[in-house]
């Protein structure tokens, strides 16, 4: 095995825990767990997004990188930031939750493709595209668990990174 083929399966081997979680940082599923809808759409005083917010905009972005992926050309980015944050309530938590899982799984099919090396998005490959968007995923899980410290809701009940 050459030295490119080694660090490219090293990399799809390493793509999705960076997506899930669970070594370098607590896992996406545990970061999720046992929030009410309540507690998923309360905003803390002071910070701008609730744990729903913040994973709503995470769903946007994973499906935009998706289309861009599956649709195999480049796509413009959104014209402003607002658009990338839809607005959720209560009622909307378990749905973004299941969109976030289906999300997940279709991210999973690309994350160990043979062409990693290949444009997809103007000058970003499959890999770099997929690594930047597993970096903003784990940028707003982050937040999501500082949120739920805020609201009370943390550790999650299997311990979340408390041990």
């Amino acid at each position: 095995m050459t030295t490119s083929n080694s660090s490219q399966l090293a990399f799809a081997r390493l793509l999705p825990r960076l997506y899930r979680g669970g070594q370098a940082f607590v896992g996406v599923e545990a970061s999720l767990s046992d929030l009410t809808p309540d507690q998923a759409a309360r905003r803390p005083d002071g910070l701008p997004h609730s744990v729903a917010d913040l994973l709503a905009h995470v769903n946007w972005w994973l499906g935009w990188m998706l289309e861009v992926i599956e649709a195999g050309e480049a796509a413009p980015y959104p014209a402003h930031a607002s658009i990338t944050w839809p607005e959720t309530t209560a009622a909307d938590w378990e749905r973004l939750k299941g969109d976030f899982y289906m999300l997940l799984g279709r991210v999973d099919t690309h994350t160990s493709r043979p062409d990693l090396q290949n444009p997809v998005n103007h000058d970003e490959t499959l890999g770099e595209l997929l690594a930047d968007f597993a970096l903003h995923t784990a940028h707003h899980f982050g937040q999501i668990i500082t949120v739920r410290q805020l609201i009370g809701a943390w550790p999650p009940a299997s311990g979340g990174d408390t041990w």
